[in-house]
């Protein structure tokens, strides 16, 4: 399937979810609403079309200074079909919270504890979200923009 057919799909499937899409160099990446997320991961790797069976990364983002959010970032992979897409998902600054999706992809578990330490996002329904890098009595977030250097 190709990156235009996997657009057509996603956007049939969920149009009040997908905020933009584009493929740049071959790379598609979906910029999706966060409330949405849980059913959109579930569908990228249970659609046989789209087969996004393995989460390679996750991480955070600040754009704070210049668009009020934080980004969460998934970047998946289908083993069997061979290819990549990037989910990008908004999240308030004001409300870092995100929902877990521990329960579609287990190595999703790490990403979200490392990202949760050093950006302070939230991953509602976490299994154990706690600090993975820093000490526990650490104070602060670290990737921030904002964080005291």
């Amino acid at each position: 399937m190709n990156n235009d057919s996997i657009i057509i799909l996603v956007k049939s499937h969920f149009p009040e979810a997908v905020i933009d899409c584009y493929d740049f160099r071959g790379e598609l990446t979906f910029v999706i609403k966060k409330e949405q997320i849980t059913q959109v991961a579930e569908f990228f790797k249970k659609s046989p079309e789209i087969d996004c069976n393995y989460l390679s990364d996750l991480c955070g983002v600040d754009k704070v200074e210049t668009d009020g959010i934080f980004e969460v970032v998934y970047n998946l992979y289908s083993i069997h079909k061979k290819h990549r897409v990037r989910l990008k998902i908004p999240v308030p600054s004001d409300n870092p919270t995100i929902s877990t999706v521990t329960h579609i992809w287990r190595t999703a578990n790490w990403h979200e504890r490392e990202t949760y330490d050093m950006f302070g996002i939230q991953f509602q329904g976490h299994p154990d979200l706690r600090k993975i890098l820093m000490p526990e009595d650490f104070e602060g977030h670290p990737l921030r923009k904002d964080y005291p250097i």
